[in-house]
């Protein structure tokens, strides 16, 4: 309302009446309402704090192991629970989530399916050949990508990865969701990751302060089933999830990307940037690639990220699936900069776990050959090939008494005492 004004309404009988809010404590919405921003950044930040908090109490020295493992488990939904009570109890009108009351279509002028071509001149269909290549483009290297993630060695998964039976099931979807008019169903790599981090199987730590190994992957379909089951359930809950604030929802995106930070070769190089060299992991690719050209390896992604969000966001994005199969030209164009060694530590599919394995047992196996070497070197230098008949006659020095002298050495006195010599008068005397 304007300072002029002289009614004095409600606010939500301002908007009944389709009015105006003008003034400095006024927005588009209604009036300013004090303290909004920040809890809204206490929101954001206790909630991603907790998750991690509750993600490691497995490791904790309270509770049983029962109760650790179950917080652990179910740290992201008792965190939304948490801050969603705290929201309420303090009071402040932070912005909730957004949901429809009715499951209706969103708008009002269409029904549940859509004519693909509608009102659109017959040319068009021609012309959306372009732009839906590079949507498949896009779709397949995402799906792609995201499996050859989650199937990684490192996850020791038993069953088949099942990568053509993926990609025609996004393809049916795809098709579904264009004729319903719905976001299209794709591949969810941040949540795919996590998703397989809360399927693994660790050993039972048998000694105080004992680390638990990992052991492998629950591969099941029960929670995946469970998981598209509840999305699906997720319409009829409107009216309990419009209560989430949506800096809860932010908090724990970032929580999940963070979380899927953990083990990404190009992230530890990067905090590589600011680390003395006496105080860096002790990485394999820090062992035969010089770190200079670790940096710039790093710098070449780095750029190429860059790039790919710039022209995300920008104007240009119908062009982002061209730029993302261009990084293939950029990574072969790599091979006039580094060596296929260098290569193979820098930008190989084989994790860092199993890379140490294979370089420590060939640094064992080189070890034990050398050493074997140098044995039978001294062997070869201390043996005496003796003939039967010589070995009869021979007459074993006895050690002499009448040094004076200790820094005097007789070398027949010496040898009388070595192993060798001793075994090879027991074999004479057998003989």
């Amino acid at each position: 309302m304007s300072e002029s004004s002289t009614w004095k309404i409600p606010v939500q009988e301002c908007r009944y009446l389709h009015g105006e809010f003008q003034g400095p404590a006024c927005g588009r919405d209604g009036p300013y309402t004090p303290d909004v921003f920040f809890w809204c950044c206490i929101l954001f930040f206790a909630t991603f704090a907790l998750s991690s908090f509750l993600k490691k109490f497995k490791t904790s020295r309270y509770f049983p192991t029962r109760v650790r493992s179950t917080v652990s488990d179910f740290a992201v939904f008792l965190t939304i629970v948490i801050m969603v009570l705290l929201d309420f109890v303090v009071g402040i009108p932070s912005p909730k989530l957004h949901v429809p009351h009715a499951f209706k279509p969103t708008r009002d002028d269409r029904g549940w399916f859509i004519n693909p071509i509608g009102p659109n001149p017959w040319w068009t269909v021609l012309a959306a050949l372009v732009p839906a290549l590079l949507c498949t483009i896009l779709i397949f290297m995402d799906q792609q990508i995201s499996a050859v993630i989650v199937n990684r060695k490192e996850h020791k998964l038993k069953k088949g990865c099942g990568y053509h039976l993926d990609l025609f099931m996004v393809a049916v979807m795809l098709g579904v969701c264009s004729v319903m008019g719905l976001p299209w169903f794709v591949a969810a790599t941040v949540l795919s990751i996590t998703h397989v981090n809360s399927l693994k199987v660790e050993s039972d730590c048998s000694a105080p302060g004992e680390q638990p190994k990992f052991l492998g992957i629950r591969e099941q379909r029960v929670t995946g089933l469970l998981i598209f089951a509840l999305m699906g359930c997720s319409v009829f809950f409107t009216s309990v999830l419009k209560f989430i604030p949506m800096p809860v929802l932010y908090g724990v995106f970032l929580y999940m990307g963070v979380s899927s930070l953990r083990g990404i070769q190009f992230f530890d190089r990067l905090k590589l940037f600011w680390m003395p060299a006496k105080h860096q992991p002790d990485f394999i690719y820090l062992r035969h690639v010089p770190l200079r050209k670790v940096h710039f390896f790093t710098a070449i992604q780095l750029i190429c990220l860059v790039l790919l969000w710039t022209i995300k966001v920008s104007r240009a994005a119908i062009i982002f699936p061209l730029m993302v199969l261009a990084l293939v030209f950029v990574r072969k164009a790599m091979d006039l900069c580094f060596s296929k060694r260098e290569l193979s530590f820098l930008d190989d599919l084989m994790p860092e776990r199993k890379k140490k394995l294979d370089d420590g047992r060939n640094e064992a196996g080189e070890e034990e050959e050398e050493s074997q070497k140098a044995m039978e070197a001294a062997a070869a230098a201390s043996s005496v090939q003796l003939s039967v008949g010589q070995t009869r006659d021979l007459e074993i020095p006895k050690q002499s008494s009448d040094r004076t002298d200790p820094s005097e050495i007789i070398i027949l006195d010496e040898m009388s005492q070595t192993p060798v010599w001793k075994a090879l008068t027991l074999k004479t005397e057998t003989l």
